[in-house]
């Protein structure tokens, strides 16, 4: 279980799901703070110091975009969004403006667990600003020592392939928008489109992939991004 003192916002004004969300977090370890509003979400966020916030996009007075967009300007707190907008567009917007993953409801405890933790593992990564070693399922990647293995053999990765994966690691178990990864694989060089991204993960995937037609490693959100699975 994790440590008790780890706080969650959970913004959301659905009685139901604010039930169905404290019974489970708390049964977990966790400390369950409680916003109805953007408002008493914002103060909340401010006073408590949460350790994860879990924001639904659809508030009585004021869109989750917009609230997420105002913590981004003061918090790093890794942001969850649980929506029961599941288009795309919803998805990419959220991601765009700062959130670090996107469960559309319904969802399960586990995964809802699942992608605390994982929200969890990377901010403390950062807190402790060291380059992470990724291991799943026979892959491994030291971004310090820059080198990448396949069940322990040692793979040559181009310069892009490399980048691209080392943005994937660093933000291992969560969804990473086409547009994020443009702006951090290419920087300021090319004119990479789309089209450029899909043909590196597919490069990428005959690297890392035992089956790359069966990825487990490195998946697909359509239409949103890509996500590299954490155990």
């Amino acid at each position: 279980m994790n440590e008790p003192e780890k706080t969650v916002l959970v913004v959301e004004d659905e009685p139901a799901i604010v039930r169905f969300l404290r019974a489970s977090l708390q049964e977990h370890g966790f400390l369950v703070q409680e916003a109805g509003n953007a408002r008493l979400a914002l103060e909340l966020a401010a006073t408590k110091k949460p350790a994860v916030i879990l924001l639904d996009l659809g508030l009585p007075d004021m869109d989750g975009i917009d609230v997420l967009k105002r913590l981004r300007q003061w918090s790093s707190a890794p942001v969850i969004i649980l929506s029961a907008r599941g288009r795309e567009g919803d998805k990419i917007s959220a991601l765009d403006a700062g959130a670090d993953d996107y469960l559309t409801k319904p969802f399960g405890v586990a995964e809802l667990m699942a992608r605390v933790r994982v929200a969890l593992r990377r901010a403390e990564r950062s807190a402790q600003d060291q380059e992470p070693v990724y291991e799943h399922e026979g892959l491994k990647a030291d971004l310090a020592a820059r080198r990448v293995w396949l069940r322990q053999k040692e793979l040559r990765l181009s310069p892009l392939q490399y980048d691209l994966l080392a943005v994937l690691v660093r933000n291992a178990g969560r969804v990473v928008s086409q547009r994020q990864l443009i702006k951090e694989v290419w920087k300021d060089s090319g004119d990479p489109t789309p089209d450029s991204v899909r043909i590196l993960v597919h490069q990428l995937r005959h690297k890392i992939e035992p089956d790359p037609v069966r990825p487990k490693h490195l998946k697909t959100e359509p239409g949103v991004g890509y996500r590299l699975e954490s155990d």
